[in-house]
């Protein structure tokens, strides 16, 4: 193979408005290598690789496609030089089978040859490893089984170059697996592909080079041989950072049951059962992880004990009390402290117009007396959250939409821990957010477990779970799989359960 690069990028960027998203980057890609971008939130990742997918044209810079001078400003045209992307979010039909999405948008003629169309699929299949029943509707597939027909679209369109956007987020660790096993088959069919992910232990295992963004502008590019995790995080935010997460070990004297759910029952109103015979039992001083697949009933469940989900059946005891059926403020005038900390940080968390000030007593303002706010205590608030989570802002007044979400997220954060709960229940808390701001928050809930505060931590990084969670609950499909000591499980155990398959395990 020639060492001259399939794919270069000279002096790229891309603006919009007054924010350079990218800045002068040079970016080489060789066939038959899998080729990691890294960089913290807003580094200019996407950006980038939006320019080679078509979706933006650079302001200025040159793009070369085996060497070749090419402009690429339509995905119609990224497509034409056989470039094509798998999004975090997929692009795809749920009520059409896999090769109905396959061949969606393609000149096909007056009649679709199903047999023919059948055979591409299968060879394509054949020769990169891949596994889909091409009859199969979207809306039947798991969240692996959908990434793979993403993967089978653009390679049936001709692509050379792949490209992927964050492609693990919502897998099992035997998904990741298995399209881990694709990625390197196609690597030795002499693709090129480039994989954007803030996982650096998938950067370490999957990727041949690694190339580190900051603040828009391309920092270094290495072998991933020749490195470390601890010299590519260095290199993404400009300082060195301890991956080591705490877990700190509570005395059992303060281990008292806080949060007790038994036999929790949620319906949607097709009569679907979201959740089905859920019990567990959460204590002071400790953090309980629930780990599944996207859409096993984690937001039902977090939003049940908050008091935002009807329950059709079962109890949630607070103390011993139970406060199934009550509303937050109901909860909150029984005396109990609880914070909630959901994933749609502006949709529920907070208030987009509002600002820092505002959104602190969102919460609190109720319990003033008289008909005047205390203005002052909320910015006396809002300045020890600025200062305990380092909060990067312009002014008190400006509107907190405008704040990066990882500013956005330590306000929520600081918003409800301010308030001494006695239970905190937390949703995908890092979720987008760079490696500085992750350890924080990490560093955060910590901190409020040595308080003696319960702690429900729903995650998508089994990792961190491992890490930071003295116990893991797995749900699949609604249902408690198992409780099990984070320090005596794994991955590929959590993953199992995940996918739903206890008998399995049983069996080894």
């Amino acid at each position: 193979m020639s060492n001259s690069a399939y794919v270069e990028l000279k002096n790229i960027t891309k603006a919009f408005g007054l924010v350079i998203a990218n800045k002068n980057i040079n970016l080489e890609i060789q066939k038959g290598e899998i080729h990691a971008l890294l960089g913290e939130n807003g580094s200019g990742k996407s950006t980038l690789v939006n320019m080679l997918a078509g979706i933006y044209s650079p302001d200025s810079g040159e793009i070369f496609i085996n060497g070749k001078l090419t402009k690429i400003d339509s995905p119609k045209d990224a497509i034409k030089n056989k470039i094509g992307m798998v999004h975090q979010h997929f692009k795809l039909v749920e009520v059409l089978s896999a090769k109905e999405n396959i061949i969606l948008g393609q000149k096909q003629g007056l009649f679709i040859k199903t047999k023919k169309l059948s055979e591409a699929i299968f060879d394509i299949e054949r020769k990169y490893g891949l596994v889909i029943n091409p009859d199969k509707k979207i809306y039947d597939m798991s969240v692996g089984e959908k990434q793979t027909v993403e993967i089978l679209k653009v390679i049936y369109r001709g692509a050379q170059v792949l490209i992927l956007d964050e492609p693990t987020a919502v897998l099992t660790p035997q998904e990741t697996h298995n399209l881990f096993s694709i990625l390197h088959n196609m690597r030795d069919e002499g693709c090129a592909i480039v994989i954007i992910t803030h996982k650096l232990n998938e950067v370490m295992e999957i990727s041949d080079k690694v190339t580190v963004l900051r603040k828009g502008e391309s920092i270094n590019t290495v072998k991933t041989s020749e490195t470390t995790a601890e010299e590519l995080i260095e290199m993404m935010v400009g300082c060195p950072i301890s991956l080591a997460i705490d877990r700190p070990v509570m005395p059992d004297g303060i281990k008292q049951t806080r949060l007790s759910v038994n036999n929790l029952c949620v319906e949607s109103s097709e009569k679907v059962k979201l959740l089905e015979d859920v019990s567990f039992e959460l204590k002071n001083g400790e953090i309980l992880g629930v780990a599944g697949i996207a859409g096993s009933g984690q937001k039902e469940l977090c939003e049940a004990i908050a008091g935002l989900q009807k329950a059709n059946a079962g109890s949630i005891a607070f103390d011993g009390e139970n406060i199934l059926g009550l509303s937050p403020r109901a909860i909150i005038k029984k005396g109990i402290c609880m914070s909630f900390i959901p994933e749609d940080r502006l949709g529920m968390g907070l208030v987009g117009s509002m600002n820092i000030i505002d959104n602190v007593i969102l919460k609190s303002y109720m319990d003033s007396k008289g008909i005047i706010v205390d203005r002052k205590a909320g910015q006396k608030s809002a300045e020890n959250i600025i200062k305990i989570l380092d909060v990067s802002y312009a002014d008190f007044h400006q509107p907190i939409r405008n704040l990066s979400g990882g500013n956005i997220q330590k306000v929520l954060l600081g918003r409800e821990i301010v308030l001494g709960p006695q239970l905190i229940i937390t949703a995908y808390p890092v979720r987008g957010l760079d490696i500085g701001t992750s350890y924080k928050i990490y560093d955060v809930l910590n901190e409020e477990k040595k308080k003696g505060t319960a702690i429900l931590f729903i995650g998508e990084d089994l990792d961190v779970l491992l890490e930071l969670c003295d116990r893991i609950l797995v749900l699949s499909g609604g249902k408690v799989m198992k409780i099990l000591d984070a320090r005596s499980t794994n991955k590929e155990e959590l993953g199992m359960l995940m996918l739903g398959r206890k008998e399995e395990l049983s069996n080894v």
